[in-house]
């Protein structure tokens, strides 16, 4: 499966780029991870390393600062961490036992990084890592910013419950529904946010509300969140039943074996690499001011990012 993958995907028409403090802050956060209890056995420690967090952000935000570039990658890591809590440690198996991680960690957020209260004795390390990188965010004195990222968090918490809902039930969803909710549950959209919190420039709110733009945005998304699908399948697909992806939902809706809904799956994802090209054009060429361009690049870097990080990460082998 990891081959069909690699031979059907378009490549990104975008530049690859990389950082060059991706091992200075790919040991820096895996000691943040470690201190704060992230992972405490060997067997999380390694699959944690093997997700390379920092070659991701590294490729996502080749121009950020130092700061910037290690809040990203700890915040990769984290979305990682409650990913395979979720996946392969079981926490998202049923919506009830999910529920009270998930109530913690929205307290958490509507704290918008608030640096006075101290962070309960009873938090667990999810919520205690939660609140260092809401506090570093809010350090950075950009409070539009810092609201978005708050608001795609906790969309992204409670969108986790749904997922735990339809493992419940064994539910595959419809490929419209599951495009929907995977905007949410992927964690791209905040990783967009704190990616922008590294550059200077962003788009005014009236800019941001354009329907083209905000139609870029999810379009970019989805983009990063089927790449994650079609390479990560054929190791879902050994451990459990893949609900929770493209390929799946596909197959189920429309009845079609694995290989024609690998297939299919492939060219929507091509079909949206190829309008998204052709709509990012289109809004560089009339874009007049550097926040529209700095948007624009960070979605470009993600989605090239996400693709090249995706062909060699050891977490989906």
């Amino acid at each position: 499966m990891r081959g069909f993958a690699l031979s059907a995907l378009h490549e990104p028409p975008f530049p690859a780029r990389r950082h060059p403090e991706v091992d200075r802050v790919a040991a820096e956060s895996a000691d943040w991870a470690r201190g704060l209890g992230l992972v405490d056995d060997p067997a999380g420690r390694h699959r944690l390393a093997g997700a390379h967090a920092a070659e991701l952000a590294g490729r996502s935000g080749p121009e950020a600062s130092l700061t910037g570039l290690r809040l990203l990658t700890d915040l990769v890591n984290w979305l990682f961490v409650v990913d395979d809590a979720c996946d392969d440690d079981e926490l998202g198996v049923d919506p009830t036992r999910l529920a009270p991680t998930v109530a913690a960690l929205l307290t958490v957020l509507d704290r918008h990084g608030d640096p006075a209260p101290p962070v309960p004795a009873d938090a667990g390390p999810l919520a205690v890592a939660l609140d260092d990188l809401c506090r570093r965010a809010r350090d950075a004195q950009r409070p539009a910013l810092l609201l978005r990222l708050v608001s795609q968090l906790r969309e992204y918490l409670l969108a986790l419950l749904w997922e735990a809902a339809n493992r419940e039930h064994r539910r595959v969803p419809g490929v419209a529904e599951y495009v929907q909710m995977r905007r949410h549950t992927g964690g791209v959209r905040p990783s967009f946010t704190m990616t922008d919190l590294n550059r200077p420039g962003r788009p005014g709110p009236a800019r941001r509300a354009d329907p083209a733009l905000a139609a870029l945005d999810a379009l970019a998304t989805d983009l990063v969140c089927w790449c994650n699908d079609l390479f990560s399948y054929g190791k879902e697909r050994g451990l459990a039943p893949a609900t929770h992806n493209l390929v799946t939902t596909i197959a189920a809706e429309t009845g079609q074996g694995e290989e024609a809904a690998l297939r299919a799956a492939a060219e929507k994802f091509n079909a949206a690499l190829a309008a998204y090209a052709e709509r990012d054009g289109a809004l560089s060429a009339a874009a007049a001011d550097d926040g529209v361009r700095a948007f624009l690049a960070t979605r470009r870097d993600w989605i090239r990012a996400t693709y090249d990080w995706s062909r060699a990460a050891a977490r989906y082998a």
